[in-house]
């Protein structure tokens, strides 16, 4: 339906509402096409002006809550699940949304009790084994998100979400074959998906797969997608990697001039010059990045270690001890100030005695 067609449709809905006020129906209907035009606040006040009247409304309540849920308002969202889960306990859906919002909360042991409990009156549907192999991604217990990605993907071969995701598990238990596996099989239906062509290049980059990371890296850098920036910059990492400085300096660049307002290209660009010993071209890297984030701590860090390998320490003090200043509680960064210092100021001191005898 366009926008016209939706306002036709409100104005019949609100008609047919004035005219027959205790029908639930209406309701549901006037509250789908403000939802269609993201009209969410009055959304929730036909729902409420719904369940006023008929307060064991099942679709009201799990619609409401989901709004919440979507709005974050995860407190307002629990209050309507555990009200629908009173009208209909045997409504899976009521325990699937509990466990997302517990989920949401970072509260593990709730989510996984409402998953498990959403299992026992479906036992078939993938996407509840993605849902609780995500609650063990986010809490790092890769091996446990590996064991349900597999069981969604037994369910349903070309499940996007399990491949995807499975191919980031991999990747983070460093086992970059099964990770390109997965990253293969998505490309294999989604082979213009931008994502995944540099999933699969920064993974053969691991592998030390130079030409075959080479190609997606140059795939995902003409493909459609909201990754351009992250590519150039994977790319200028793996030629480094590869030891193709010149090539990684040249993307590098190219980053800068992409997106000349984000310090990530600036900052990596810096670290490789220093890498290099160029410590000059580092300090106008990041310092180029400073300007963009002043007031970043770690940069000053960066540009400290670039003065102190170039044996400028007493400058590398005065970047030291600003670091410090922006983040007094930092230990570590107040450890290396005063061993800086300290060794600086011991120094003095030999030469002094130098100078006496």
């Amino acid at each position: 339906m366009n926008e016209q067609e939706i306002k036709q449709a409100i104005q019949k809905a609100v008609i047919a509402l004035a005219k027959d006020p205790k029908n639930p129906d209406h309701y549901h209907e006037l509250a789908k096409y403000y939802a269609m035009q993201e009209e969410y606040e009055k959304v929730i006040s036909i729902y409420e002006s719904l369940l006023a009247f008929a307060p064991n409304d099942m679709d009201a309540l799990l619609n409401i809550g989901s709004i919440w849920f979507y709005e974050k308002e995860y407190r307002k969202a629990l209050k309507c699940f555990e009200k629908a889960m009173s009208v209909n306990p045997s409504n899976y859906l009521v325990y699937y949304n509990l466990a997302n919002t517990y989920a949401e909360m970072k509260n593990f042991a709730k989510a996984l009790r409402w998953y498990n409990r959403t299992l026992d009156f479906i036992s078939t549907e993938p996407e509840v084994y993605n849902s609780i192999a995500l609650l063990y991604h986010d809490f790092e217990d890769y091996v446990e998100a590996k064991a349900y990605y597999e069981k969604a993907l037994s369910l349903d071969p070309q499940n996007l979400t399990a491949l995807v995701d499975l191919g980031n598990v991999c990747f983070k238990l460093y086992d970059y074959e099964g990770a390109y596996e997965y990253y293969h099989k998505v490309f294999e239906i989604e082979p213009t998906n931008q994502t995944v062509a540099l999933c699969l290049a920064n993974t053969l980059s691991l592998l030390k797969k130079e030409d075959m990371a080479n190609k997606y890296f140059e795939l995902a850098l003409t493909l459609e997608g909201d990754s351009y920036y992250r590519a150039i910059i994977c790319y200028a990492i793996s030629k480094s990697d590869f030891k193709r400085y010149d090539e990684a300096i040249e993307l590098y660049k190219k980053a800068i001039d992409t997106n000349p307002q984000d310090a990530k290209a600036y900052i990596l660009l810096g670290n490789m010059y220093s890498n290099l010993r160029q410590f000059e071209e580092a300090e106008k890297q990041y310092k180029a990045a400073l300007r963009i984030s002043k007031l970043d701590p770690d940069l000053y860090i960066l540009i400290a270690n670039t003065y102190y390998m170039n044996n400028e320490v007493e400058r590398s003090i005065y970047s030291y001890k600003a670091a410090v200043g922006l983040r007094p509680e930092n230990d570590e960064f107040k450890l290396v100030y005063i061993q800086v210092l300290e060794d600086y100021i011991e120094d003095l001191r030999k030469d002094e005695i130098i100078e006496e005898f």
